[in-house]
């Protein structure tokens, strides 16, 4: 009878683990909160519906935000290789200061940086671990 009252409570717990995981994935995906990236499209759509927009204006307030993206674009081509200069003089510092088994280490994290900044963009700083 005890060993039944065990399986009964595990099996409540694991079943409010995935009911609470799903309502919680579900909130987030749907409301918007998990998705990552600012889309153009999103943002007219919004603004349509909010502003009560007319077909008219919506398609010239696309044209405004592609124009914008395109300079931001261009003004990103042009102040990255600064960004890039301020971090590799970081870097070569860091390097000066740890020793062959923590420069590897470290070597190997930039190489990911990197990587991720390659794939999606601009990375915020990494926080300490508590």
């Amino acid at each position: 009878m005890k060993r039944r009252a065990y399986v009964y409570f595990a099996l409540t717990f694991v079943l409010g683990l995935v009911i609470g995981a799903t309502g919680m994935y579900s909130y987030g995906w749907y409301t918007g909160r998990w998705h990552h990236r600012f889309s153009r499209h999103h943002v007219v759509d919004y603004l349509q519906h909010e502003l009560s927009l007319s077909q008219d204006q919506a398609q010239q307030l696309q044209q405004i935000m592609a124009a914008t993206d395109k300079q931001e674009s261009e003004l990103h081509d042009q102040i990255e290789p600064q960004f890039q200069a301020i971090r590799d003089e970081a870097r070569a510092e860091t390097r000066k200061l740890l020793n062959a088994q923590q420069l590897q280490k470290f070597n190997a994290m930039v190489k990911r940086w990197d990587a991720k900044r390659k794939k999606h963009g601009p990375l915020p700083p990494p926080h300490p671990p508590k």
